[in-house]
């Protein structure tokens, strides 16, 4: 039995600034202190806190310090495990979210953590953990006790909506799947993040990975599918090798292959890997890949939940949609309309990046503001630098400006804009930065990641670089201008897929609310060739 845990942080950006060595030394110091009997070291996943170097989190005195380098493992464990004393120069009291309170450690105050109550607490390669934390018991109840109509039924009582983007009723997908005859049905798990901010599903998958497991099996059990793939991009080693360890531990614990809890049903898993095309994060181009052909869309209708792998019915859902399903089915439908807005119940999971002085991961209810995120959780601007506009949901996501900032961050109150949620990404932007050098880094990512299957996206990204380099170079014109929007238009109403179709959607967006900075700088062009 030990006495105190030290968690400390094991993600990309922590292994990037040093938490491998950090962990090597604390083992190394403890036991020359005659203390690793009694402290244990915890490699966790993310705890959402960025650009604040190595983090460690004690417990049960739950002191978070950061920044924390191998030549700091010493006094930590002289001053705060041998003589109680804080070591208060590497001490971390503005975790985001949370509230303060005299003498004790940071907690979350708007966050609300449902997909990511375990990341950061738990040790995610060690399934006795997750089970302690109410683990797979949503699905030794729906195996012992609920029909699959009776899971498909309260995952729709519960108004859960998709998380990869869309917010398509979740349910509603799975009962097209549900009604088909076919023997063979599968069930894949969407991790090909490759939206430029967003890395909110590599962490989820780091920090929880048998939470996909239990959400990908119930939603096996409720369409009666008894095969499962997790496709993620190549690129995501650590998120890679922590689900194949998830895997193989759950299926020698019994909780994947035959006959599930004593019940008829078997359901496993594999995981594919992409090569990292963007293209594949759309269902219908992930499938092709899977099936090892070109990731290119496919013409729908047919809709994978009818024909999808290998023409077989197919449910395709985003790992955030995937980690709620057994707090789902666990809590019941109630509980969880209980958070968000009625029409947008639940949480969102973000990766805060850009202009913001508390950069990182969060889960906050559906119908926070912006001014919430951004001032309260975010903790504002840097160098006190004003607020000019905020993308919301990836590279394709829409543009926010100042009198959006108390706008619910919800799907209903965000579509009556022209915007959306999206991947989950916010990128903040303060007012020294230049709306259009920002559009044009957005159309370079689409060019480049355009698939090429149809002319319009194709063709019509590289034209679109081509006029804002024009503009750029100081050559544009305001008829120029007028190109570029004509140009979105016709490609957000004719482009064969949701890449071409939402490329756009930030370069209208900033047109709508910035266009004077572009035509600007055609005024200047015309000036010049004067």
């Amino acid at each position: 039995m030990h006495r105190t845990h030290i968690l400390i942080a094991m993600d990309a950006h922590t292994i990037a600034q040093g938490a491998r060595s950090v962990k090597e030394a604390l083992q190394r110091e403890l036991a020359l202190a005659a203390l690793a009997d009694e402290v244990r070291v915890v490699e966790t996943g993310s705890l959402g806190i960025y650009n604040k170097g190595v983090v460690l989190v004690i417990f049960p005195d739950a002191v978070y310090y950061t920044g924390v380098q191998v030549q700091d493992v010493s006094e930590i464990i002289s001053e705060h495990l041998i003589k109680g004393r804080v070591v208060e120069r590497l001490q971390y009291t503005d975790v985001p979210g949370a509230e303060k309170v005299a003498g004790q450690a940071p907690r979350a105050g708007k966050q609300v953590r449902v997909v990511l109550k375990n990341a950061g607490i738990i040790d995610p390669d060690n399934i006795e953990e997750y089970i302690a934390h109410d683990g797979y018991e949503a699905l030794g109840k729906a195996l012992t006790a609920m029909k699959p109509q009776d899971v498909i039924a309260e995952v729709k009582q519960s108004g859960l909506q998709g998380r990869g983007g869309a917010f398509f009723p979740t349910a509603l997908k799975w009962e097209f799947a549900a009604r088909e005859t076919s023997k063979e049905k599968y069930i894949i798990c969407n991790a090909d993040e490759g939206e430029p901010g967003t890395f909110k599903d590599r962490l989820i998958l780091e920090g929880d990975p048998h939470a996909i497991i239990e959400g990908m099996t119930l939603t096996g059990y409720a369409v009666g599918a008894d095969k499962g793939f997790i496709y993620i991009r190549g690129e995501y080693r650590m998120s890679i090798n922590r689900m194949q360890k998830a895997i193989e531990q759950a299926r020698a614990h019994g909780l994947l292959g035959k006959n599930l809890f004593g019940s008829n049903f078997s359901f496993d898993l594999e995981i594919r890997e992409g090569a990292g095309a963007y293209i594949c994060g759309e269902e219908t181009a992930l499938i092709e890949s899977i099936e090892g052909k070109r990731g290119e869309p496919r013409d729908k209708p047919p809709f994978p939940p009818t024909e999808g792998l290998w023409g077989k019915p197919t449910i395709v859902n985003n790992v955030e949609t995937l980690a709620n399903i057994p707090q789902i089915i666990l809590k019941g439908a109630a509980w969880y309309k209980s958070l968000g807005t009625e029409k947008s119940p639940g949480t969102k999971v973000f990766t805060m990046v850009g202009n913001i002085n508390n950069p990182g991961l969060i889960e906050v209810p559906m119908g926070i503001t912006l001014r919430e995120i951004v001032y309260e959780i975010g903790q504002g601007i840097p160098g006190g630098k004003g607020f000019q506009l905020a993308q919301m949901g990836g590279t394709t996501g829409g543009i926010l400006t100042a009198e959006h900032l108390d706008l619910p961050m919800s799907v209903e109150c965000l579509r009556e804009i022209g915007a959306g949620l999206g991947s989950g990404a916010l990128l903040v932007v303060d007012d020294t930065q230049n709306v259009v050098d920002l559009v044009m880094n957005f159309v370079e990512f689409f060019n480049h990641e355009s698939c090429g299957k149809c002319t319009l996206c194709r063709e019509g990204t590289g034209r679109l670089l081509e006029l804002l380099e024009k503009l750029t170079d100081g050559k544009g014109t305001v008829q120029d201008v007028a190109l570029i929007e004509e140009l979105a238009k016709i490609m957000m109403k004719g482009a064969f897929c949701g890449l071409g179709q939402a490329a756009p959607v930030p370069i209208l967006g900033c047109l709508k609310y910035f266009r004077a900075e572009f035509e600007k700088l055609a005024k200047t062009a015309g000036s010049a060739a004067a």
